[in-house]
Parts: C-alpha cells; sequence; structure tokens
C-alpha cells in the first residue's frame, strides 16, 4: 500500500514512495470502512419476521397504488386520443354528420359513408378507406343540404342551383357530388358564336338557365346596376364594357397594355378574381393571354354568360381556398373583390387570408394587379397598404385617386406589384 506523489523541481518529474505512517493511517480507513458494512449486514439480516412481514405488505401497498395510478392514466391517454381524433374529423368535415337523424337524405348518407378501397389497404399510408370531400360547415346546413341531395337517382336534378349557392356561401364548400342529370338549356339551335367573334357578340337570351333570377334576360339586366364591376356589362356593344382595360376614364383605370409591358413579354395565364361578365379575360384574350375567371351566379347568370363568350369561369367564392398549385400564374387581378368590407368577411385576418392565397398561386416575378380598391376610410387604405408591404412586393405602379359614385367621392386605389423571390 502506498501514495504516489509527484515532484516538479529542475524540470524533471520522479516518484517518491510513501511513508509508513500514512500506510497505516491508509489501512485503518479501509478497517473501518469493512466494519461498518459488516455491521450494517447483521443488523438487517437479524431482523424479526414480523418486521418483513410488514415491510413486504407495504411494499405490495404502494405496488397496487402506482399500478392504479398507471392505469388510470393510461385511460386518460386512451379517451384523449379518441377526443382528439373525433376533433380531426370534424375539421376535416367528415364523419360530423349524425347520418342516423330521420331528415338526412339516402343520397347524403351514402355519398359521406366511407367507402373501401379497390385494391384493399394502400401499403404506403395504411388506409383503407375512402371518405367523400365535404365542407365541415355543411353540418350547420344539414337540413338545406338534405334539400339539395333529395333526388331521383339517374334522373334529372331539380331546378335547385340557389340551393347549391346558398350553401357554398354558408361555407359549405365544396358540395358532394350528385347522380342526377343538371338541367340544360335548349339546344336544338346552336346560339352561340364562334370564338373569337363571341369574344365581342351580345350573348342569346336563350342560352342561360333564367330560373331563381328576376330578370330573364340581359337586357333587363343592363338596366341595373349589380355591383361595382357590372354596370350595364351585358351591353357588349352599345355599352363602356368594350372599352374597359382598353381606354382609361381615369388615372386608377390601367390599360391592358401597360401593364403587360411591365410582364417584360412573361404574362401568359393570369386569374381573374372579379364579379363581372368577363371583358378582362376577353381584352386578355386577344393578346394571346389565357385568364381564368372566378365569379358567382349574383343576381345574374355571370357563369354561363362568361362561357358563352369563349372564356373560362370558375363557380367559386372567395372563402374557398384556390384550386391551383403553386407559383403557376403569371398574373393575378383583383377588382373590388378584394373590398373585404363586402366580400372577405370585414375582418383584416381574413383579407390576410386572400391575400396569401393569392401569393401562392403567383409565381416569383409575377404581376398582381390592383384594380379600383374601393377604400372606405383612411384606416382600409393604411391597412392594405401595411399588408402590401408585408409581403415585399416591388411597386410598379400605385395611384390613389377619387371617383364620384352617386354624387359622392370616393377613394379607390389601384397598383401593379411585382411578386419577389424568395429563398
Amino acid at each position: 500500500m502506498g501514495s504516489v506523489s509527484l515532484k516538479i523541481g529542475d524540470g524533471t518529474a520522479r516518484f517518491k514512495r510513501s511513508t509508513l505512517c500514512s500506510s497505516a493511517v491508509n489501512i485503518l480507513m479501509i478497517l473501518s470502512v469493512i466494519t461498518t458494512n459488516l455491521f450494517a449486514l447483521y443488523a438487517f439480516t437479524s431482523s424479526p419476521k414480523n418486521n418483513q412481514t410488514e415491510q413486504l405488505h407495504q411494499v405490495h401497498k404502494n405496488f397496487s397504488l402506482i399500478s392504479e395510478q398507471v392505469s388510470l392514466i393510461l385511460r386518460e391517454i386512451d379517451q384523449s386520443q379518441k377526443k382528439l381524433a373525433q376533433i380531426e374529423k370534424q375539421l376535416l368535415g367528415y364523419e360530423s354528420f349524425d347520418l342516423s337523424r330521420p331528415n338526412i337524405a339516402k343520397e347524403l348518407k351514402l355519398f359521406l359513408k366511407p367507402h373501401k378501397l379497390p385494391l384493399g389497404k394502400d401499403s404506403k399510408t395504411g388506409i383503407t378507406e375512402m371518405v367523400s370531400s365535404v365542407g365541415h360547415l355543411c353540418e350547420k346546413s344539414s337540413d338545406l343540404l338534405s334539400q339539395y341531395m333529395n333526388y331521383k337517382v339517374f334522373g334529372n336534378c331539380q331546378d335547385d342551383w340557389s340551393f347549391a349557392q346558398k350553401l357554398i356561401l354558408k361555407g359549405c364548400e365544396p358540395l358532394p357530388r350528385r347522380r342526377c342529370f343538371a338541367k340544360t338549356v335548349n339546344s336544338k339551335v346552336n346560339f352561340l358564336h364562334p370564338f373569337p367573334i363571341s369574344l365581342w357578340k351580345n350573348v342569346s337570351n336563350k342560352t342561360v338557365n333564367w330560373s331563381g333570377f328576376s330578370c330573364k334576360s340581359f337586357e333587363c339586366l343592363n338596366g341595373k346596376k349589380l355591383n361595382r364591376d357590372c354596370v350595364h356589362c351585358f351591353d357588349l356593344v352599345n355599352g363602356y364594357e368594350n372599352q374597359r382595360f382598353v381606354k382609361s376614364r381615369s388615372k386608377n383605370d390601367f390599360v391592358v397594355d401597360d401593364v403587360l409591358a411591365l410582364g417584360n413579354g412573361g404574362i401568359r395565364i393570369g386569374f381573374d378574381i372579379g364579379i363581372g361578365s368577363g371583358s378582362f379575360a376577353a381584352v386578355m384574350a386577344e393578346k394571346n393571354v389565357t385568364i381564368v375567371t372566378t365569379t358567382l351566379n349574383i343576381d345574374a347568370p355571370f357563369n354561363e354568360y362568361i362561357a358563352a363568350r369563349g372564356l373560362f369561369p370558375l363557380f367559386l367564392s372567395l372563402n374557398h381556398r384556390f384550386p391551383f398549385y403553386d407559383n403557376v400564374f403569371d398574373l393575378v387581378r383583383a377588382s373590388s373583390t378584394l373590398d373585404y368590407d363586402n366580400d372577405v368577411g370585414g375582418k383584416q385576418e381574413k383579407l390576410e387570408f386572400l391575400m396569401f392565397d393569392i401569393d401562392r398561386i403567383l409565381r416569383a416575378g409575377g404581376l398582381f394587379w390592383i384594380d379600383n380598391f374601393y377604400c372606405a376610410n383612411e384606416e382600409k387604405k393604411v391597412a392594405l397598404t401595411r399588408l402590401i408591404e408585408k409581403f415585399g412586393y416591388r411597386k410598379l405602379k400605385w395611384v390613389v385617386g377619387e371617383k364620384v359614385d352617386n354624387g359622392k367621392y370616393h377613394v379607390f386605389l389601384s397598383a401593379v406589384l411585382q411578386k419577389p423571390v424568395r429563398v
């Protein structure tokens, strides 16, 4: 036994044997540790049997309590998982319907029922059945939805397109599919003009289903102001419609040629978020640019009219995620529909959701055309301006001006912005 010391003096290290006294102290310490352990072992092994029994009983009791607590925790976890699964199903929009209710249409029950995959379990996802897509807010309009889904299979659909639009406006989007034939208009005589003549020829009244509208002709509709983008918008020959986007009536009215020049020849396909008769798409078609126009049939058959002109209508509300992939459009135009007081719900967050979806479908370097956004007050103009600045768009054109509407001056914002490249 001994200790080792290290002495540094002249630059060399050498070991020195420990003294006899230090060795004795070490031996004494070891003996004391061994003695203590022996006494502890004796005390433990010489305990009375009744103490051992009590200890074992206490251990068993503690084990039972722990087992009960673990079982309780496992039950709570299982219940939480079930609740989360139910919430997920409700958010996804299926299995939130109470299909046992008597007023649920049979076709709706069949549509919402899960269907087994034809080839069995999917090896990648583990999914064994498919569930049809339907908006989760449809459950809140289940009575109206059941009327919409109450029809004769392989028969003619009821003249109920207004039901579909009401459901869409209530957030029930997408709608369920149906197994009935939609109503058609008279097809014995072709009332459609060939393209591109169809772009600026008045559409025949016989090409439209007028049910559900107060007006039964386009002449009647031309006598009404349906919205800011549709004032005499169904008169393609004698009205101002054929001059829109070609000639400017105010500094806020940009013409198509000027906007296309800002795109440096890279504008080929675009998306029009407007409420009108499709004249923007018609002007762009003459410039060899394909435009998809989103619109609803609010007070007029906008979708049929746009299609009759040989253009592409999209029956869609602004609360729906645009059904396009990311970065696909060269140009997005938004007119008065960007006025979120009326169309997007009146909240800043709703406008942000819309703007982010516009940004998503617009490619980097593409153009975002804000066409005559109505600034109800200075607060709304500042809010939109700050939101645009957060996106980092480059301002190619930016005009704030006044227009007279019903004898009053209103402030409008028009701009052409370029989406930046984000890394």
